[in-house]
């Protein structure tokens, strides 16, 4: 049995959490468009990974807290609270994503949040 977009979702943001790539990018479809709304647009499991890993290299442990979700058809609607534990402590960021999941596969993910919010406590390099 095929796991419906929602189920889909929560594997790849549970594999996120721990930052286990070869769990979460497979659920990501080659043709996928990953957009960091302020950020800019990557295609693909390695355009993803190009985006997050170095974002990622600060934390200590991240936790993605769903705080209220709709899914209808291929389109699944997140509205979290994405945790990040760094070393000065956690930062905590609003998020909206929109996903459109087909075959068991995201192939389009879009993440609405305020960059301010995260730039302004995320340490530098």
């Amino acid at each position: 049995m095929s796991q419906s977009p929602l189920d889909v979702v929560h594997a790849f943001l549970k594999a996120m959490e721990t930052l286990d790539y070869d769990t979460a990018l497979p659920y990501i479809a080659d043709t996928c468009e990953y957009e960091n709304m302020p950020m800019g647009k990557v295609h693909g499991p390695a355009g993803v990974r190009s985006v997050l890993e170095p974002f990622f290299a600060p934390t200590l442990e991240n936790e993605f807290k769903i705080l209220r979700e709709l899914a209808q058809g291929p389109l699944v609607f997140a509205e979290r609270l994405d945790r990040h534990r760094i070393a000065k402590g956690w930062v905590e960021l609003p998020v909206t994503g929109v996903f459109e999941v087909h075959d068991g596969k995201i192939t389009l993910w879009r993440d609405y949040f305020d960059a301010a919010t995260i730039t302004s406590k995320w340490p530098t390099a």
